[in-house]
């Protein structure tokens, strides 16, 4: 019989380290046991302390007694997990800044802390002009820690991280079985659980709710328990409640910000000019309930600016009402931006500031920070000053009525308007758009779907707006404002959030050259593109009839625009400067920037303090963070929308076009309704497809079959998941034929393909 080798088992070195500091032979001092209980969390008990200062022998039972004394005196305390000093924090730590926090006056509270060793210590967050990070209140944060001298610690922090605050709880909808009752998640990546029904609350079917996991039985199964009832989404018509809880978005306004809503005056003259007898006049969606900007233009009459216009630019002054420092203004900061769902809208501002004392009601006086910008006849901005009005709508119009009166379809309203107000601004705007032109912003135009919800807060339809100059008109109109802002807080010296987009990383640039090659389409191998560069490849594309493949491409190359204190230029719209001003009534940035204006130009003293403008990247840094959850939200809902909508047509067939590729299968857009759905890899068919990362396809190794980006094929719907928003289809179309080794980096060995039944060759 072979005698078994036998190999010494390596030392453990992951435990506590010995203590490095000098000491007399003995026991260790109270000091350096504190320290080292403060600065090596692996010390999870009396056993572990022992080994970093070497007791042993006679030794322990003086130990242990001294153990006892800091216990007994509160200086230590013992948990079920670990030994450690009292209310000690580690020299780096997580924090939660409350949301009602003095600006000025910053304290936080350890993210997590266990409520047997007392109350959470309250830390104090310093700040200064060199701070590289500028916290704000609402935020999380990582910090390191001071606990001054003295065996009782008072604490300061210096925040390193603004960080994202994770989820709540777990949760999902109720379903009632003959079994009892399960958790639906509301996250398609976790699976479903039982639910005791005494564990239920109030609960009914189709509720949704927020629970606790626990694990039960001697296999230690997941059981969900009810911490919370939020409500019925779909009896409610509420689907974006989901949405909402799941991302933890403000909804409900506190008493003390309705209050001073409410409390709010209409503004006077008083410290404003009297812009009321200029027509300006809001053009917004039929369906809008508050109007942040009004507009007007005329001929300049300046013999210097031959074919010239003087255009207007009125926004809400949101800044009147909406002061520093309020309960107001602390929700405002929180929110960071009204988010839009098809079923309601989560506002940043209670109603009687954005839809009464804020919204440029037709024929009402109205507060407002403005813009006067004198055009050249070739569209370029010659000049523009600012000014702090008193402003009167002189008519309410929707995009489609003003595109029709300009269109020779005048109706009774638009009619009087047409030469005097609506063809003096088409005229402005025909220059300003050679302007664009010639600047030469990223042309992208991509459909963006509306879904249309009936009384019942279920889908009734799914439109693609028709994109009109109207449209168009407003938006140019309202980019001139943005960068006039931003040029004058350059010129003044002021403070500034800019709204900035990078452009494009080089291993983006590289991935989309790669995919581009494999269209026979060429583009310029620098580093150093402009939007214009994207522009000639979407020429390209157009006249190569693959358009919708490169559109979807050149989108996933852009770079994510957000919020900064310091300016690198947005790279989509082709501009050096570029600040949010225009909407202060659902963004916060904006807000910012009008706060910015009041102070830099003297226009009252509600502008932007001195402690505003050092907390300016903290602010930048959580508003891109709101805004991103937004934009989550209302994709999420929409999906769940149209997952509900589809969910009755299991078995259909549907035409669309594939919209991502990755290892493990293809997503794909229906043509119809811009539902997305997915197609696991190994119902392709029989070949073994292989995704190849340069062409964005999936390739047969056998028969080159081939299925890329932005092809065309019908699928059959098999699977519909509301809850999750998640759509499962089955591929019915052929893919076009190729080379079979195309998509084969090593012939020999098919490593990370796919087969016929899901099996995976290794």
């Amino acid at each position: 019989m072979k005698t078994p080798k036998i190999t010494k088992k390596p030392r453990n070195t992951s435990g506590p380290r010995r203590a490095t500091t000098p000491r007399a032979a003995g026991l260790p001092t109270r000091e350096q046991l504190l320290e080292a209980l403060a600065q090596q969390s692996d010390i999870k008990g009396k056993r572990d302390l022992a080994k970093v200062f070497g007791i042993r022998g006679d030794m322990r039972r003086p130990f242990k007694a001294m153990l006892a004394e800091l216990e007994g005196e509160g200086v230590i305390t013992r948990t079920r997990k670990a030994l450690r000093r009292t209310a000690a924090l580690p020299h780096v730590t997580v924090l939660d800044i409350p949301s009602d926090a003095d600006p000025d006056d910053l304290h936080a509270y350890p993210a997590h802390w266990n409520e047997e060793e007392g109350d959470k210590p309250r830390v104090i967050v310093l700040g200064g002009r060199d701070a590289r990070v500028v916290p704000a209140p609402g935020d999380r944060i990582l910090a390191r820690i001071d606990a001054g001298e003295g065996e009782v610690p008072h604490y300061t922090a210096k925040a390193m991280k603004i960080l994202d605050k994770p989820r709540r709880g777990q949760i999902g909808i109720v379903r009632m079985d003959e079994d009892g009752a399960r958790l639906i998640p509301v996250d398609r990546k976790q699976k479903e659980m039982r639910i005791p029904l005494g564990d239920l609350l109030t609960a009914a079917d189709g509720d949704l709710v927020e629970v606790e996991v626990k694990l039960s039985g001697r296999l230690m199964i997941p059981r969900a328990k009810v911490t919370s009832v939020i409500g019925n989404p779909m009896s409610e018509g509420a689907v974006s409640l989901i949405a909402i809880h799941n991302l933890e978005i403000p909804y409900n306004f506190p008493a003390s910000v309705i209050r001073e809503a409410e409390e709010a005056k209409e503004a006077t003259l008083k410290g404003r000019e009297d812009w009321r007898d200029i027509p300006l006049i809001t053009i917004d969606p039929s369906d809008a309930k508050d109007h942040d900007d009004a507009v007007y233009a005329q001929p300049d009459e300046d013999p210097a600016n031959a074919g010239g216009h003087v255009v207007y630019v009125a926004i809400a002054d949101v800044s009147a009402y909406v002061r520093p420092g309020t309960a107001l203004d602390r929700e405002a900061y929180l929110r960071g931006n009204s988010v839009y769902f098809p079923d309601r809208v989560v506002p940043m501002l209670p109603e009687r500031i954005s839809n009464e004392l804020c919204s440029l009601k037709e024929g009402e006086p109205r507060a407002s920070l403005a813009v006067r910008m004198v055009m050249g006849a070739d569209g370029k901005k010659r000049s523009h000053t600012f000014h702090r009005v008193l402003m009167r709508s002189a008519a309410k119009l929707s995009y489609q009525q003003a595109q029709d009166a300009i269109d020779g379809r005048a109706d009774d309203k638009t009619g009087p308007l047409l030469e005097t107000i609506l063809r003096p601004l088409w005229d402005a705007y025909e220059a300003m758009a050679k302007a664009r032109d010639h600047r030469g912003p990223l042309d992208l135009d991509l459909p963006e779907r509306k879904i249309i919800l009936d009384d019942k807060g279920m889908v009734k339809d799914i439109r693609v707006p028709e994109r009109l100059d109207a449209h168009r008109l407003i938006e140019e109109m309202m980019i001139a404002a943005n960068v006039a802002a931003a040029e004058t807080l350059e010129q003044k010296k002021s403070a500034l959030l800019y709204r900035v987009h990078d452009e494009p990383s080089s291993e983006k640039l590289q991935a989309l050259r790669d995919f581009l090659g494999s269209l026979d389409i060429s583009v310029k191998k620098s580093d150093s593109v402009r939007a214009s560069d994207f522009n000639g490849i979407l020429g390209q594309a157009r006249r190569a009839g693959n358009i919708e493949q490169v559109s979807e491409m050149v989108l996933r190359s852009q770079a994510q625009a957000e919020y900064a204190p310091d300016n690198y230029g947005h790279f989509g719209l082709n501009l050096d400067r570029y600040a949010h001003f225009t909407s202060p009534i659902r963004r916060y940035a904006d807000l910012i920037v009008h706060r910015a204006l009041i102070a830099a130009l003297g226009l009252g003293n509600d502008g932007l303090s001195e402690a505003e403008m050092l907390r300016l990247a903290g602010i930048a840094q959580h508003i891109s963070a709101t805004e991103r959850r937004a934009m989550m939200a209302e994709r999420e809902t929409a999906d769940r929308l149209l997952a509900q909508f589809l969910a009755a047509q299991i078995g259909a067939r549907f035409e669309g076009r594939i919209s991502g590729v990755t290892r493990s299968g293809l997503f794909v857009r229906l043509l119809e309704t811009g539902a997305d759905g997915f197609i696991p890899a190994s119902t392709l068919g029989a070949d073994f497809y292989r995704y190849t990362e340069d062409q964005q396809a999936m390739i047969g190794d056998r028969t080159g079959e081939k299925f890329a980006l932005g092809d065309r094929v019908s699928v059959r719907l098999v699977e519909a998941a509301p809850v999750a928003g998640a759509l499962r289809f089955e591929l019915l179309s052929e893919g076009t034929r190729g080379n079979p080794s195309s998509g084969r980096r090593n012939p020999k060995r098919p490593s990370g393909s796919y087969g016929p039944k899901g099996r995976r060759k290794r």
